[in-house]
């Protein structure tokens, strides 16, 4: 494959990324104390720092992913923040029967999610993005 075609697969993989966090982190300011509600209703303490986080990491590493800025570590935060909460808000091995299928269905397209995030953390964002533009 041509190295234009290879930057352009891989502006693309970083926009639909990009597509999934920034909504989901913008959605979680507008709806700040919604979010704060679920993170507690699952357990976890500090549910308003947590949130906070969310928003930070979905927020920022949208944003990095989106703009091809300091690719590699926002997609690896990505990723990891991805799994975690996959385990504490997709279990569906703890759910009702009737709510497994739709938890398993979600855990499993995060792990998916992040293993793209890992790919693009070990390969870099590509020439179509700010990294590329500081290494030329």
């Amino acid at each position: 494959m041509n190295a234009t075609a290879v930057n352009t697969l891989n502006l693309a993989g970083r926009l639909g990324l990009a597509a999934l966090f920034l909504p989901a982190g913008i959605g979680k300011i507008t709806g700040f104390s919604g979010t704060v509600g679920y993170i507690a209703s699952v357990g976890l303490p500090l549910a308003t720092l947590g949130a906070i986080l969310a928003v930070v990491v979905e927020v920022a590493g949208g944003l990095a992913l989106l703009l091809g800025y300091r690719t590699r570590a926002a997609a690896l935060a990505l990723a990891v923040f991805t799994l975690v909460a996959s385990f504490f808000f997709h279990a569906f091995w703890s759910v009702a029967p009737e709510q497994a299928f739709v938890q398993q269905l979600m855990f499993w397209k995060n792990v998916a999610v992040a293993g793209g995030l890992l790919v693009l953390a070990a390969h870099g964002a590509g020439a179509f993005s700010l990294d590329g533009r500081q290494r030329a």
